[in-house]
């Protein structure tokens, strides 16, 4: 008997689900898909292998020619066409463009708008409004004129139009009274003759002669439709029976039993195709990489290892020698020349003034030195002025 208590279950390792994908993927797939599968990815890696090194050898080319070429040239193409074309518009504008245009604002400023608002305020303003106070008269008068006219028709429409439009008025409605009696009894007339000479007729002929006749075209009509249809459906079922049994039952087994089938096969090949184009497409990656690293280092080891250990063990070591043994020694030299060259050149400068000097003073003497000022300070500064006291001014008003 168990006395210990069942303990939660320890969390094994996890799962990928990338390997259990192909494992179920390959489990659901049919014997036609695993039997096609090996030899199609066969063959495609063979054929993808080349097309994909090819194709990195052009991306690693065209990468190359992009950051040696392309890039540099576009890179000038652009500056070349902005100092063609951008930069002497832009200059254009702001130091020719710019300037005309505003100095042609100031000068339209000047010569129109100044002008024209300085006539609408002193000239056209007076003269709008003074031909304003002129309408508002006239229209006042005109109102007063129109008033009394207004006046004068309300008085002869009260005294003199109102009663005769009343009379009017009674002896058209007397003639509209006996004028509407007699038309009453024409209406009357007519009406009488109408119904027993036209009406009644009509009524019985369309009774018991018309009504008949158009029930028997109607039955007949009915009949010779039912009679076509009856026809169409008998001809429309051995038409459908005739189809079907000649067209859509082969064409429905053509499908079911040889197109479906070939279809399926033909939608495993596609797949598996693409499939083992995609996987070829990786593996040529991987082997791509591979042969690029190995003509890499193979390019390394053959070219680049010996040029560096060239560099490093005997370009280095005879630019150090000769840097050391003749360089150096060669600057100092140069430098010593230069060095006595300058001093030499700056005493025969010095004998030359002092060569000057002499042939000026034997020429034309000392030169004669300014006289000392009694104060003890040069003609160029002027002197100190004294401390002014309330009895002593230097103004004209008040000097004695």
């Amino acid at each position: 008997m168990d006395l210990e208590k069942p303990g939660p279950e320890k969390p094994g390792p996890p799962v990928d689900q990338r390997r259990r994908q192909p494992q179920e993927s390959a489990q659901a797939d049919g014997c036609l898909a695993v039997a096609i599968r090996i030899p199609v990815r066969i063959v495609v890696l063979v054929l993808v292998v080349p097309v994909r090194m090819v194709w990195d050898a052009l991306v690693v080319a065209g990468r190359f020619l992009n950051d040696t070429v392309l890039r540099p040239v576009g890179r000038a193409l652009l500056w070349l066409g902005r100092a063609l074309f951008v930069w002497p518009w832009v200059a254009l504008w702001r130091y020719v463009a710019v300037p005309v245009a505003k100095g042609l604002a100031w000068l339209g400023n000047v010569l129109l708008v100044v002008p024209a608002v300085w006539c609408y305020r002193r000239v056209l303003t007076p003269v709008g409004h003074g031909i304003s106070w002129v309408v508002r008269g006239i229209g006042a008068g005109l109102a007063r004129l129109l008033g009394w006219i207004g006046a004068g028709l309300a008085w002869a429409y009260a005294r003199l139009f109102t009663p005769v439009g009343h009379g009017t008025a009674w002896l058209l409605k007397g003639i509209a009274t006996v004028l509407a009696a007699i038309g009453i009894g024409v209406y009357t007339a007519v009406a009488w003759l109408v119904r027993y000479l036209v009406v009644v007729p009509a009524l019985s002929l369309y009774r018991w002669v018309l009504t008949p006749v158009g029930h028997g075209i109607a039955w007949a009509a009915r009949t010779l439709v039912a009679g076509v249809v009856w026809t169409s459906r008998i001809v429309g079922i051995g038409l459908y029976w005739t189809l079907r049994v000649l067209l859509v039952l082969p064409a429905l087994a053509l499908w079911r039993w040889v197109l479906a089938p070939v279809g399926r096969v033909l939608a495993v090949v596609a797949r598996e195709v693409g499939d083992a184009l995609v996987h070829a497409w990786r593996v040529a990656g991987y082997v791509s990489l591979a042969v690029g690293r190995f003509l890499g280092r193979l390019l390394r080891m053959i070219f680049v290892e010996p040029v560096r250990w060239m560099y490093r063990s005997v370009l280095t070591p005879v630019g150090h020698m000769v840097r050391d043994a003749v360089w150096r020694p060669a600057a100092a030299a140069a430098k010593s020349v230069g060095r006595v060259t300058r001093q030499a050149l700056a005493s025969a400068r010095e004998s030359a003034r002092q060569a000057r000097a002499d042939f000026r003073r034997m020429l034309f003497g000392t030169p004669r030195k300014p006289d000392p000022d009694p104060l003890g300070q040069t003609r160029r500064e002027p002197p100190a002025a004294a401390t002014r006291t309330l009895e002593r001014s230097t103004t004209a008003l008040t000097k004695e």
